[in-house]
């Protein structure tokens, strides 16, 4: 019998299958921001367009705690694309909100944390970040530590939809830094558990009769070696 949390997670993929959010092309990758070549691209800000849709994710990361015995007394959103749905998750569950800047405002009163005073902290106060999608992991880690800095205490961040990449698995075990440009800096401590509503190997899996034995193999192998996948497949990297 398949668990409720399953049961979400298609849910969630065939709602975002049937606008784009999600599309899998590993004969015609997608060119990623870094330059890289991918067989998957993820635009979570679609499913902003459909009420139903933003309900299902915010009920799906309501029964993910529930189940896992998580009980925030805030949800801190990354800006910009965790902002709208979680703050559709903090109203349904009646918790207070804030958002997190990627570095510290350079004017007025130079916060990074938007949603409380400038010269308070989060108190102590149990929270979840919420991501909408966790891709090689280093953006929202630091996330994570932001709010950690500014007193929040937070083992948990939930997204929408991740990789599951082994970089970004190993950032947030505390494994490896969460800046990739500098291995000496400073890894989680504790480690922070990613909370996915929907994964790639579930995507697949849910999706594997659309695509030939020989798609399938590329799609694993490019979870394992995501940064050189597309040079491998005969899509060189574009330099940035």
């Amino acid at each position: 019998m398949k668990s409720i949390l399953e049961l979400y997670a298609r849910l969630i993929a065939a709602k975002a299958g049937d606008i784009d959010a999600i599309s899998v092309r590993p004969d015609k990758p997608f060119q990623w921001a870094s330059g890289t070549h991918n067989p998957i691209y993820n635009d979570n800000r679609l499913h902003l367009w459909h009420p139903i849709n933003r309900r299902l994710i915010a009920c799906a990361m309501a029964e993910y705690m529930q189940a896992n015995g998580i009980a925030p007394k805030f949800i801190a959103g990354t800006s910009t694309a965790g902002i709208s749905p979680g703050t559709t998750l903090a109203d349904m569950m009646n918790l207070p909100f804030v958002y997190v800047r990627d570095k510290p405002k350079d004017h007025g009163m130079r916060n990074q944390i938007e949603g409380i005073p400038a010269e308070s902290d989060l108190g102590g106060m149990v929270g979840v970040v919420y991501e909408d999608l966790i891709s090689t992991g280093g953006s929202s880690a630091k996330t994570v530590q932001a709010v950690r800095n500014a007193n929040g205490k937070v083992n948990h961040c939930l997204c929408i939809f991740s990789y599951d990449l082994p970089a970004a698995l190993k950032m947030f075990s505390g494994e490896i830094t969460y800046d990739s440009k500098d291995p000496t800096q400073p890894k989680l401590d504790p480690s922070c558990r990613i909370g996915a509503m929907l994964t790639y190997p579930q995507l697949i899996e849910f999706n594997k009769d659309q695509f030939t034995p020989e798609q399938l193999k590329a799609l694993a192998e490019w979870r394992e070696d995501q940064a050189n996948w597309g040079d491998k497949q005969g899509f060189p990297s574009v330099k940035k």
